[in-house]
């Protein structure tokens, strides 16, 4: 029997399985350092952006990715997605496309893809995203002016370059597109803003339209979520396709973690979290959660932020190492 620090060893790129409001259980691939991104969005959940770019290269090794799939695949855990998600932009990974062909080799799961849509307009981008089951972009806005202050992004990055890449992707994806608008209160949530927006959505043709509001700490204080009432009238301007982002509730337990102390450390790492959703992701009881919380804030790994009346739980320094 191999000695137990042999058995396992931590996972560097892939995290959960987590609950997802969009995607059930969803395995979590992780391929760009913490904060690599074309964006510094203002409500971002993971803090300032490291390093602004729109540099592709190989940002972490897609062997080691792949190893680390395939270890957890093996596990026959519940996971019904495999999702390209975490620190940064995953776009900017040049292996992108090939990371997605690999795991279709392995598994029959579903790929989903979260992006700010930012080189969407690059035709390499669009090639590396066509075996994707499900690409899901962000688009907040249709003028200039309001995208660069909610996405302050690459100066390169403007927003009729965003819509014209989404379009062209558009023509020649097959897989479905889930577009997401992230609404801020008094920023981009004013009827007329989403009548200009319906425009552009009409020409992009989304298999769905995703309504989102900041729900965790964002990166800028004034960065304050909308009412469901706002929410519901910008449904009715935006069609049939639209839907409000619901919380989502598991209807079974994710099987049990053999290290839960390094899976909590690995989940706030990459979003601050609550107690429930730790309960939710781990299957453990709040007093089992709170004793490994304590004894991360005794560590100094993590802290405690308040947002909306909630307890969040993120990263000491609002930063990782690598997340």
């Amino acid at each position: 029997m191999p000695h137990q620090s042999q058995k396992r060893q931590s996972r560097k790129y892939i995290y959960g399985p987590v609950p997802s409001r969009r995607l059930g259980f969803s395995l979590g691939i992780d391929i760009i350092p913490h904060k690599n991104c074309s964006f510094d969005c203002i409500y971002c959940q993971l803090g300032k952006t490291m390093d602004k770019t729109t540099l592709r290269q190989v940002y972490t090794p897609a062997h080691e990715i792949l190893h680390e799939i395939r270890d957890v695949l093996d596990k026959n855990q519940r996971i019904d997605f495999l999702t390209f998600s975490g620190s940064g932009e995953p776009t900017l990974h040049k292996d992108i496309g090939y990371l997605i062909n690999e795991i279709k080799k392995l598994t029959k799961i579903p790929i989903a893809v979260l992006t700010n849509g930012s080189l969407l307009h690059v035709s390499e981008v669009r090639n590396d995203l066509m075996n994707a089951d499900i690409v899901i972009p962000t688009l907040c806005t249709a003028d200039n002016a309001t995208f660069r202050k909610i996405h302050r992004g690459h100066e390169t990055v403007d927003i009729d370059t965003v819509i014209e890449g989404y379009v062209k992707f558009r023509a020649t994806y097959r897989g479905q597109i889930w577009l997401e608008l992230m609404l801020i209160r008094g920023i981009n949530d004013k009827p007329e803003q989403i009548r200009d927006l319906k425009k552009v959505i009409d020409r992009i043709n989304p298999d769905k339209i995703h309504l989102n509001t900041v729900v965790r700490p964002p990166n800028e204080e004034y960065a304050r979520p909308v009412s469901l009432k706002t929410m519901q009238i910008i449904k009715e301007i935006l069609g049939d396709k639209c839907q409000i982002i619901v919380d989502f509730k598991p209807e079974t337990k994710v099987e049990q973690h053999d290290n839960q102390l390094e899976k909590i450390t690995a989940i706030i790492a990459r979003r601050p979290v609550t107690i429930d959703d730790l309960t939710k992701i781990t299957s453990m009881d709040r007093t089992q959660v709170l004793k490994y919380i304590h004894t991360l804030i005794k560590k100094g790994i993590i802290e405690v932020s308040k947002h909306s009346g909630d307890e969040y739980y993120r990263k000491a320094g609002g930063s990782d190492d690598r997340t």
